[in-house]
């Protein structure tokens, strides 16, 4: 069972992959705004998911992040996720991020418990008759 307070932390090392650079994002080797909301929205995931049913999984709904200081290659960034309320299905995070330097960035998040295969059917049936576009 889901309850306020559960937390979920996550690591990643700042590589040429994940740089806003490489991501498009902007044009330097630091750590992407791309990647640390993948970061931020995986952390929660994670946190949440041995707790669901079988069958169920969890979707980002929105996130509202500030990216506050760079962090360079070879740097890891450490996130933690704290589960603020479980409100029926939806479910809302406070999470932060820091690197060896301190603090780089907050967010709120909002995530929804699906049931995998109705959510799958529904994208699916979005896609029907459509061509490329």
């Amino acid at each position: 069972m889901l309850k306020a307070g559960l937390l979920g932390e996550k690591t990643v090392r700042v590589d040429k992959r994940n740089t806003a650079a490489a991501l498009g994002s902007g044009t330097l080797e630091v750590f992407a705004t791309p990647a640390l909301v993948a970061l931020m929205e995986g952390t929660a995931m994670e946190s949440v998911a041995p707790h669901l049913e079988p069958g169920q999984g969890t979707v980002g709904a929105g996130i509202c992040v500030r990216h506050t200081a760079p962090s360079p290659v070879r740097m890891t960034v450490r996130c933690r996720s704290r589960l603020v309320a479980v409100e029926g299905r939806r479910l809302r995070f406070e999470i932060e991020a820091c690197d060896d330097g301190g603090p780089i960035g907050t967010a709120e998040h909002e995530r929804y418990i699906i049931d995998n295969a109705r959510f799958l059917q529904k994208a699916a049936a979005r896609g029907e008759g459509k061509g490329d576009v």
